[in-house]
């Protein structure tokens, strides 16, 4: 990948395509942005808003446009000397309905399907049934009432010769096993003596000797029914047998028919504890896929193999690769891939992970890829730009507002306990009896019951810090080991019952020590599969609970709540953040750096917005005590709660310093305010969940945020609210400058989610994913280059700071793609304010400053600062530079240094 390479996500709909992309692709390139990534473009799931329900792999997006749409976005790159990167879902595929041909199929066939390899399912889990079978949790009622009101339906498709089961879209394929007894009850309800009955029970008669053991036997019955003069409507009409509005006898029948089938039609709900088939976390429609199968792996890489070798893709961003059975070694088999698709011309190929790290957590296993997607260091920079002495006093706002502590790791550890008794009940539930069958496996360990086996196993998930460890066959790391130890002596200390060692048996199963020479003989297949089935929960269950619910409970700076990231965490120090980015510079020079993606929590600018209440930390505290006095007569008890609740209403408060319109309340921005809190709440399960709704608390907090917006009950909140949050929107836009200039300086490559190059104020997704308006921004970017502060609410100096900085990068692509980073040193009464540092390769370098803590530089916060009062320099080169005077209307600037002597100043 030539230069210094940049991306810009755009997330592709029905409406927003391939033709759509490529038309805005001189916009990219006058923006000097290198390579369009772009979300998942294989064919998904009817209507996807995002590209991830992947049916698939091996076709493009007909709704996108197909192959024709692709081959003119590529043409279109291709003119402009740009690339394009893929976001690739290998973990799962969108199921149910009628359009997955794998899915189908293994309906169809139960383990016999030559796709049962390839989905995650444990086929012998099923409670009180003799035949394998998958659970199918798509009934909006109970089944029986489903099947009661004709709800689900035998049909007859005379075209293929096959019957399948309907529940409204979902299609349900009936096992050919079947079709002797629904052709002998077709043929008696339409007189077996007619020709069409007869011949249609001789069939049945004939199969009854021969079997349908395969495939092929299958095809052969279809072939004969379909060939079969006058079958078609004498089916239609005998099917009557099967129909529940003929009686109870005929719906009896056909629950006699789907009993032995493959799959188990169930309420939706019992997904939660009954489901036995791997999910993308808690989404039943999404199942997850085995890669680690050589079949599968081909299958699902067909259509990326080509584009590789095609040269239409330069680089894949991979989906949720903590989900799969091996990530390392996926990786590696993926490396191959490229490189044997790139045969003897190899071509620098970029390869990103989404994989969030926790504090402290190494990505060093990962050496087959250039780095993650970016999480670690967009909440690196939320951190380095948080006041300290604010963020400490707001843990006491915190306090005062919601009568709770701000501690975060019980809110976290409830919120664990929460999702493991609900949403992720049925895998952990196949995790626990899978862990009894190994010990009970030997008469050393048969006496540890399944039920202390559970609970000893519910503490140590509930104590586990990080997404997953990453042991592979017989191969555990010290960290791994390190961390699997710990995490069991923090369990240890919450058992109450008696110790009679089933940590030590824990352990020993966790790190494979179980499975040594001269241990007792324990199946070494079920202590593999339950590490791996582990491995595969432990990161759906944090993400459930940390990004899923603990951020919608504990919102004491809402701008710390970010995906990837802590809430709890510390702010962070100039010289710590140095020590970061100098390690990054050696080990991962080529990794993403994201401020904003399609899974953040709010908009990059809303989040620095909030971020800088921490600079106003006092006047923050005082308008929070007034707006609930003054919002006091909205807030109503919904079945007895305080609705909002004290924690939601100051959540409510946040959200709205990020997204506040300057330009005035709107009905839409009413609207996109009220589905965020009823995510947020909805997310919390506390006053109401998605599982169980609370419909008066719902209604309830709504009304609340509808009165607090309505200017005739609420006047002087919203003018109390809109003069602190033009305050906040100063300060923020300010802040927003300087991630920005981070992002594109640091060592990295720099991703910008559509439409942020001018302020982003989006809530949480579907929020973020509005159409963009991209004619705008091309006319501003036509507009003069110069960069000016006058009307900075319009975000067009954050639109041409973004060009001066991406203009910067392709004029020193060496520094910013291959150089070093040396932190520089700050002197003066405002050093703590400057983070400074110089990227250098070569004799040639790159110098950059920018601010952070605004609010004490400022004398007040109606007018943009021009920042000469800043008492501190920096010295490069031998050179002290006084850094006011570097500073013209933007709280950043580069110099350059063409032999390390000359110093040439590349401010606005």
């Amino acid at each position: 990948m030539a230069g210094a390479p940049s991306t810009y996500r755009l997330q592709l709909t029905k409406e927003f395509g391939f033709a759509q992309a490529a038309a805005i692709v001189p916009y990219l390139k006058a923006l000097r942005i290198t390579h369009v990534y772009a979300s998942p473009f294989m064919r998904a799931r009817s209507g996807s808003t995002h590209g991830y329900d992947v049916v698939d792999h091996a076709a493009f997006n007909p709704e996108l446009g197909g192959e024709a749409g692709f081959d003119t976005l590529s043409a279109a790159l291709k003119t402009n000397g740009m690339g394009l990167i893929l976001d690739f879902v290998p973990n799962h595929m969108g199921v149910h309905f009628a359009d997955n041909m794998w899915w189908l199929d293994v309906l169809e066939w139960g383990p016999k399907s030559r796709f049962a390899k390839s989905f995650d399912i444990d086929w012998d889990l099923l409670p009180h049934r003799r035949k394998p079978g998958v659970l199918l949790p798509i009934l909006g009622t109970s089944y029986g009432e489903a099947l009661d009101n004709g709800d689900i339906r035998l049909e007859y498709d005379a075209e293929a010769g096959s019957f399948s089961a309907y529940y409204f879209e979902h299609r349900l394929p009936i096992a050919p096993q079947s079709y002797r007894e629904i052709l002998r009850a077709v043929a008696a309800a339409e007189a077996e003596d007619g020709p069409a009955g007869r011949a249609l029970l001789s069939l049945a008669e004939a199969y009854r000797r021969t079997g349908i053991p395969d495939a092929e036997s299958a095809v052969r019955l279809r072939s004969a029914l379909k060939d079969l003069s006058g079958a078609g409507d004498v089916i239609r009409r005998g099917l009557a047998a099967f129909r529940p509005e003929n009686g109870r006898t005929q719906a009896h029948s056909l629950h006699m028919l789907l009993e032995r089938q493959h799959y188990r039609l169930s309420h939706w709900k019992l997904a939660s504890s009954d489901i036995n088939y791997r999910r993308f976390f808690d989404v039943n429609s999404l199942a997850g896929l085995r890669v680690e199968d050589r079949d599968t792996f081909d299958r699902v890489h067909k259509l990326v193999r080509r584009l590789i070798e095609t040269d239409r893709i330069q680089g894949l961003r991979i989906d949720h690769i903590d989900g799969l059975h091996d990530p390392i070694g996926y990786l590696q088999r993926l490396r191959r891939l490229i490189r044997d698709a790139q045969g003897t011309s190899p071509r620098p190929f970029m390869l990103w992970i989404e994989k969030i790290l926790a504090e402290h957590e190494s990505l060093d296993p990962f050496k087959a890829c250039d780095g993650t997607t970016g999480y670690e260091w967009m909440n690196l920079f939320s951190h380095v730009l948080l006041a300290p002495d604010g963020y400490e006093a707001l843990k006491e706002t915190w306090r005062q507002a919601t009568s709770l502590s701000p501690a975060f790791e019980p809110v976290l550890l409830e919120a664990k306990r929460r999702v493991l008794e609900t949403l992720l009940v049925s895998e952990f539930t196949v995790l626990t009896r899978l862990l009894g069958r190994i010990a009970a496996g030997h008469y050393s360990t048969r006496d540890y019951s399944e039920d202390s086996l559970r609970q000893a196993l519910t503490l140590f998930v509930l104590h586990f810090p990080v997404y997953r460890t990453y042991i592979r066959g017989t191969t555990i790391s010290r960290t791994d080991r390190i961390m699997i130890e710990t995490t069991l002596g923090e369990a240890q200390r919450d058992w109450f019952a008696a110790d009679d060692g089933i940590f030590t048996f824990l352990r020993d199963v966790l790190t494979l020590d179980l499975l040594l020479p001269g241990r007792t003989a324990h199946s070494p297949a079920r202590v593999r599969r339950f590490v791996s089935k582990l491995q595969q929960f432990t990161g759906p269950l944090m993400a459930k609970s940390l990004e899923d619910t603990a951020f919608y409970r504990f919102p004491l700076l809402l701008a710390l709540n970010e995906v990837g990231g802590n809430p709890a965490a510390s702010p962070v120090s100039p010289a710590d953040f140095h020590q970061r980015m100098s390690a990054r510079a050696q080990a991962w020079p080529r990794g993403m750096t994201s401020t904003a993606t399609h899974d953040t929590k709010r908009g990059e600018d809303a989040r620095m917005r909030i971020l800088s209440i921490a600079e106003i930390a006092g006047e923050w505290t005082a308008n929070v005590e007034r707006w609930k006095t003054l919002n006091a007569h909205l807030v109503k008890l919904a079945d007895g709660r305080r609705c909002p609740s004290l924690v939601d209403e100051y959540m409510i408060y946040q959200a709205l310093i990020g997204a506040w319109p300057l330009d005035g309340v709107t009905p839409s921005f009413v609207e996109r305010l009220k589905a965020y809190v009823h995510k947020a709440v909805r997310e919390e399960k506390l006053n109401t969940s998605w599982l169980d709704p609370n419909a008066a608390y719902e209604e309830g907090i709504l009304a609340f945020v509808d009165g607090i917006l309505n200017i005739a009950k609420s006047e002087a909140f919203i003018a109390s609210l809109s003069s602190f949050a033009r305050r906040t929107a100063l300060l923020g836009a300010l802040n927003s400058l300087s991630q920005l200039t981070l992002k594109a300086t640091v060592p990295g490559v720099p991703d910008f989610y559509q439409g942020t190059e001018l302020w982003d104020l989006s809530l949480v997704d579907p929020d973020n994913r509005r159409p963009v308006d991209f004619s705008l921004r091309t006319g501003l970017l036509q507009k003069d280059a110069s960069i000016s502060s006058g009307q900075w609410e319009t975000g067009e100096i954050k639109l041409k700071w973004t060009a001066r900085l991406l203009d910067l990068r392709a004029r020193h692509a060496d520094v910013f793609a291959r150089g070093g980073y040396t932190p520089l040193a700050v002197q003066g009464r405002h050093a703590d304010h400057v983070i400074a540092f110089t990227r250098s390769h070569k004799e040639k370098a790159v110098s950059i400053v920018t601010l952070r803590h605004f609010a004490p530089l400022m004398e007040d916060f109606t007018e943009w600062p021009d920042f000469q009062n800043i008492d501190a320099n920096i010295s490069i080169a031998g050179t002290r530079v006084n850094i006011a005077r570097l500073l013209a209307g933007c709280p950043s600037a580069m110099l350059f240094h063409d032999d390390l002597s000359s110093i040439g100043n590349e401010s606005p």
